[in-house]
């Protein structure tokens, strides 16, 4: 796998380039400004990158800008970013392009090196990796009166669940229930919420997404 990373912090960056080195990643390129990401990326498209939020020069949502700008110019460009913040406005717009392989995670949430790179080889493979966090901040977002509302206790912990990218033998397997109560759960969430019911896959995190923005 080819990564190309864009954080800022200096520490940071050089620690991702050693970790994902000692793991068998090919590190492309370690940038700390959009611009030159958006040059590398141009010049040599990767299988995947990793995507700080804020980058110079006025640290506000320049990464995730550039991101969006690299999916436009490449589709289904893999970004998994990686930050401190969540940030609405290019968040919805990157997750919800319908084009798969996309990830936002936490940095302080990222307690393990193992669930971090699992999430970027299943971003990479063109699947969904979200921090639980920001699917919560999406849907604080929502209006009052809204579909999610119908949903059940149990429903909206599947929902989040299929939000951060887990298939359904693992949903089972956390919530100590069967497949086939998951099976059950996703049909009443795909119906309630008016999204189709043969979305597999990480498309079906995607058409999640796609409803939380409309």
């Amino acid at each position: 796998m080819r990564v190309v990373i864009a954080e800022d912090d200096a520490l940071l960056r050089e620690g991702l380039v050693l970790l994902l080195s000692t793991s068998g990643v090919e590190v492309v390129a370690a940038v700390d400004n959009a611009d030159d990401f958006l040059s590398v990326v141009a010049a040599d498209r990767p299988d995947a990158v990793i995507m700080d939020v804020r980058l110079p020069p006025s640290f506000r949502d320049e990464g995730l800008r550039a991101a969006v700008a690299a999916r436009r110019l490449h589709p289904g460009l893999p970004v998994l970013v990686l930050s401190a913040h969540v940030e609405h406005s290019y968040a919805t717009e990157l997750l919800t392009d319908g084009a798969g392989g996309v990830g936002y995670l936490l940095k302080e949430r990222v307690g393990k090196v193992e669930r971090f790179l699992d999430a970027l080889r299943r971003v990479a493979q063109g699947g969904t990796a979200m921090d639980p966090e920001v699917i919560s901040q999406l849907l604080a977002l929502r209006r009052v009166s809204d579909p999610l509302d119908t949903l059940s206790a149990r429903e909206r912990e599947v929902l989040g669940l299929m939000a951060e990218g887990h298939n359904n033998t693992t949903i089972a397997e956390l919530l100590v229930v069967s497949e086939g109560a998951v099976h059950k759960h996703i049909r009443n969430i795909f119906t309630k919420l008016d999204l189709p019911a043969d979305e597999a896959g990480h498309r079906r995190v995607l058409a999640v997404l796609a409803y939380l923005n409309r």
